[in-house]
């Protein structure tokens, strides 16, 4: 590691006495600081958390879940990379944590050379890419957090209006069809209906405003910011 590297904080949240004595040692020989919190109420109340360079968080607490205090850390605006720790692993406890807000998994038994490449991976993506909103205009989205801001004030969204307007700032200007809507907005086994992107973009033009989706007749839509 670089002595940029070498300098940056750690948070381990773990419960686990002996498991957190053996990573934040592993830790703190590849050059780390680390701190220690052995349950949700310190992870909640830990002092400059912001200055923390990642947070190694474990889903399993004593008196709470890591995916609680996820959420609860990214509701309050922090930026900083998590990287959760599971037993289990599931394709839907991964999902659920990338829409809690985490940037990464490691799978328990844990093995500290996946854990410290994984580390070194979300620590080069913060540097590069800053935070996670997309912006366009007056509109910021949060991919992870599901959250959307409209001239700085937040916006209440349905699950489907959210993935739309998601697709639209990815593809800002370009004219999308209504099958490449579809395919986005609908799950692979869900009752697909042509007629329900309509009513899904007029509802979504209320919010947002209606200048902001043009239909391009015989074409699609496109979404400018």
């Amino acid at each position: 590691m670089t002595g940029r590297e070498q300098e940056l904080r750690l948070l381990l949240v773990e419960d686990d006495a002996q498991l957190a004595t053996r990573l934040s040692g592993r830790l703190r020989e590849a050059g780390f600081a680390v701190d220690v919190a052995s349950c949700f109420a310190q992870g909640e109340d830990w002092p400059d958390l912001e200055r923390i360079a990642a947070v190694v968080l474990d889903l399993n607490l004593p008196d709470g879940t890591g995916m609680d205090l996820l959420r609860q850390w990214r509701a309050k605006g922090l930026k900083t990379p998590v990287v959760i720790l599971t037993a289990r692993g599931s394709w839907q406890e991964k999902v659920d944590g990338l829409n809690a807000g985490a940037d990464d998994f490691v799978v328990k038994p844990v093995r500290f050379e996946e854990l410290h490449a994984r580390l070194h991976a979300v620590l080069r993506r913060a540097r590069q890419g800053g935070d996670n909103w997309l912006e366009r205009g007056a509109l910021r989205l949060d991919p992870a957090a599901k959250q959307v801001e409209l001239d700085g004030a937040p916006l209440t969204l349905s699950r489907m209006e959210f993935r739309l307007l998601q697709l639209f700032m990815r593809h800002p200007g370009q004219v999308l069809d209504q099958s490449r809507i579809i395919d986005h907005i609908y799950d692979l086994d869900s009752e697909r209906q042509l007629n329900a992107v309509e009513v899904l973009i007029s509802r979504l033009r209320r919010k947002i405003g209606l200048k902001r989706i043009e239909t391009v007749r015989g074409m699609g839509y496109r979404f400018t910011a």
